[in-house]
């Protein structure tokens, strides 16, 4: 007999099935979804329009939060338009082949992300502990090499997780229970043991994740000796106030990547609830990392309003 549409072992395609149970509300769905992804990509393009064009924020710090700024544009666009497709027009449809490379590319993103992170705060202890090294340590080849070395460490660690889901066989359903591909929503329909890509897609970006986290609270501690030995309160201020910046952004980072991430492979959290907050993680860091920024940091507020006010004058 001729194999079905719901299964073979190398299937041509899958299909994203939303969220369940709410498949008469995907169209109210979208509509959040929407406003959140278009505010991402308006608030990160604006960002990134005003650090290409600012002589003056061509420094470490800034190129950091370009690369930021880049990697969020990578991790929303890569899942909100397919969802979208699935809740206006029931485009559910994804090839095996897509679904893997959209797959790559969110945790690649995330993986990626948590360096840029850890390279911001490194940055600034550097700033604060070191600053009249600060230009020798973070020289433009420093900032390029930290650029690529997240290129590379997402990417030597997330394409082993699609080789282990290449080679195995799917013989059961093709329906995915979620809207973007996601590691353990796909290995779950495989029809054999699929231990080794749980445990590697667990327990490799969570150890890539805590080093970085442990590199990061060394930098911040670093970083607090030496503002308690600042003679100005007006110097440990401002410090403080870039800190508390770079510290909403790693919350809105790591708290949601490692609840979503453990709620999908431990938790008992309702498939439906589990899915909406999945999707949030793709969109409400993008929308609020250049918010934080661009609010929170005065030298970027000043030339937002500067060039999209003032386009004609530059520094």
């Amino acid at each position: 007999m001729p194999p079905s549409n719901e299964s073979s072992l190398t299937p041509d395609t899958f299909i994203l099935m939303g969220v369940p149970g709410m498949e008469h509300l995907h169209v109210w769905i979208s509509i959040p979804f929407c406003c959140l992804y278009l505010g991402a990509l308006l608030a990160n393009g604006v960002l990134l329009a005003t650090i290409w064009a600012e002589h003056s924020l061509h420094q470490p710090m800034y190129q950091f939060l370009a690369m930021l700024a880049l990697a969020d544009l990578t991790l929303c666009t890569t899942a909100v338009p397919k969802a979208l497709a699935l809740f206006w027009f029931r485009a559910g449809n994804i090839s095996f082949g897509a679904c893997l490379t959209q797959m790559f590319f969110l945790h690649f993103t995330c993986m990626a992300e948590s360096v840029i992170l850890l390279a911001m705060a490194l940055d600034r202890a550097v700033a604060i502990c070191w600053p009249l090294r600060y230009g020798a340590v973070l020289s433009p080849r420093a900032v390029a090499g930290a650029g690529l070395a997240a290129v590379l460490r997402g990417f030597c660690t997330i394409l082993p997780c699609v080789l282990l889901l290449r080679r195995l066989p799917f013989c059961g359903p093709r329906r995915i229970p979620h809207t973007y591909c996601e590691h353990m929503a796909l290995a779950r329909l495989a029809c054999a043991d699929t231990r080794a890509s749980r445990w590697y897609g667990l327990g490799l970006p969570f150890v890539a994740g805590v080093l970085d986290l442990l590199l990061i609270a060394a930098s911040y501690a670093l970083i607090l000796r030496a503002l308690a030995r600042l003679p100005s309160r007006a110097a440990r201020g401002k410090a403080l106030h870039t800190l508390a910046s770079h510290l909403c952004v790693l919350l809105l980072f790591y708290v949601p990547a490692a609840f979503a991430a453990l709620v999908q492979r431990f938790g008992r959290v309702p498939p439906d609830l589990h899915i909406l907050l999945a999707n949030l993680y793709v969109l409400l860091p993008p929308l609020l990392n250049p918010i934080v920024y661009g609010v929170r940091t005065q030298q970027v507020r000043d030339r937002v309003l500067k060039v999209f006010t003032c386009p004609g004058s530059r520094l």
